[in-house]
């Protein structure tokens, strides 16, 4: 008996093709009525997100809100009604593009740095008052403690100043001597005063981060290490007081430490936010409160950088190559001036008056 031949399975009814080939349809009539929209939409993303949205005039910009609603509400329908998947994806792709135009911030670096120094750090150091407040008196406090035990006994000098800040200038040099270290002419050592400015700004910097980073404990830290600062700064304008070379110091100190000094309060103040978080918090959580409360004071410490950059500069190079007492006293304190106005005045809300119908 001959075998028999097994004949191949049609493993497809007529029915189940009958569906394939009316979703395929469904599917190209689905498209069919919307592509032109689609096009549209993706034109305008794609110059969106060459040019920005700023390269959109307002009707474009309308018609990109209005094609990206009707993208979104194409990919429900499509999700639904279960059309095949290359369409699903081509829908989910653009309006995703279309969601970051429409929605993520447009933006630039240089926008946003913008941002940052017109409205960002100076409304943060308007509502920063009593941090502030902590900053500078911890320094003037260290100050005036500096310079009354100095006076009552000079060998406070060598308790509160490091040997290697003193540099020789103690008590016991001369007066010649003292004067020669505030006008020395280092006119033709542009190389050393570079590695000078560096040094310095080096030193401050870390100072300011140390003094903002211990604010988070209690911020008694903070206030200790400024007090600290203001101790030094006291006794060595003590010394020199003594000597005759008040006003010549205060000068010589003026030119870069009106601004060096208010860094390292700023950044004191910085951290006395995040100390005051955790001992104040409110109704808030200490967790969210120490949230809430970085913000301004990251705004606070990345103003101390930005003052101790130019501190350092000042420091480095004007300070040895202006040797005037008052033309020092110009710059030093024009910057004071300079850095007031822009915290007090730049970015506050321009109020609309409205006149009486």
């Amino acid at each position: 008996m001959p075998a028999a031949v097994a004949e191949p399975m049609n493993t497809g009814t007529p029915l189940d093709k009958d569906a394939s080939q009316a979703d395929l349809l469904r599917s190209a009539r689905f498209r069919m009525e919307r592509e032109a929209h689609w096009r549209r939409l993706d034109a305008l993303v794609t110059r969106a997100e060459k040019g920005g949205i700023i390269s959109l005039s307002y009707d474009e910009t309308r018609d990109l809100v209005e094609q990206y609603r009707q993208a979104m509400n194409s990919l429900s329908v499509a999700r639904d009604i279960s059309l095949d998947r290359a369409l699903v994806a081509y829908l989910e792709s653009l309006c995703s593009r279309a969601y970051l135009v429409v929605y993520a911030p447009q933006e630039s670096l240089g926008g946003l740095m913008g941002r940052l120094l017109t409205r960002g750090i100076p409304q943060a150091v308007r509502r920063s008052a009593l941090p502030l407040f902590i900053g500078f008196l911890a320094l003037l406090l260290g100050m005036a403690a500096g310079y009354r035990l100095f006076i009552e006994d000079a060998s406070w000098f060598y308790t509160f100043v490091p040997p290697d800040l003193a540099d020789m200038r103690t008590p016991e040099a001369s007066a010649n001597y003292l004067r020669s270290t505030i006008y020395g002419d280092e006119r033709h050592e542009g190389s050393r005063l570079a590695a000078f400015s560096s040094s310095l700004f080096s030193h401050n910097t870390r100072i300011a981060i140390l003094i903002f980073a211990l604010g988070i404990f209690l911020a008694v830290p903070s206030f200790v290490l400024t007090f600290y600062n203001g101790l030094v700064l006291g006794a060595f304008f003590g010394m020199f007081a003594q000597k005759g070379l008040g006003y010549d110091l205060f000068a010589w100190l003026s030119i870069h430490g009106v601004t060096e000094l208010a860094a390292i309060a700023i950044a004191c103040a910085g951290g006395a936010r995040l100390g005051l978080a955790i001992l104040l918090p409110g109704r808030r959580t200490r967790r969210a409160a120490l949230r809430h409360e970085a913000h301004d004071a990251v705004k606070l410490v990345i103003l101390a950088g930005l003052m101790l950059i130019a501190a350092a500069f000042i420091e480095g190079f004007l300070r040895q190559l202006v040797q005037s007492p008052i033309l020092r006293l110009t710059i030093g304190w024009g910057m004071g001036l300079f850095w007031l106005g822009w915290l007090l005045f730049s970015g506050r809300e321009k109020k609309i008056r409205r006149g009486r119908s």
